[in-house]
């Protein structure tokens, strides 16, 4: 197996661990936001629910992107 074939699946592996990361942090965010607010069952839940997360994950994008940056 190539170097470039093993980096690859090395890649593709991460990035199924994180997007099982991802499901178990949905979870558990969606736990915390059913306590906080009650039954998420409601379009309008489901809706700021999904906006709370969106700008959660833009603003931790956009400090990995700065923090590798001062990396470089």
């Amino acid at each position: 197996m190539s170097p470039g074939a093993r980096e690859k699946i090395a890649e593709l592996i991460t990035a199924a661990f994180g997007l099982i990361a991802a499901l178990a942090w949905n979870g558990a965010v969606l736990a915390i936001f059913e306590r906080i607010f009650g039954e998420a069952k409601s379009l309008w839940a489901m809706i700021l629910y999904a906006i709370i997360v969106t700008i959660i994950a833009v603003y931790v994008a956009i400090k990995i992107s700065k923090f590798a940056k001062t990396q470089e």
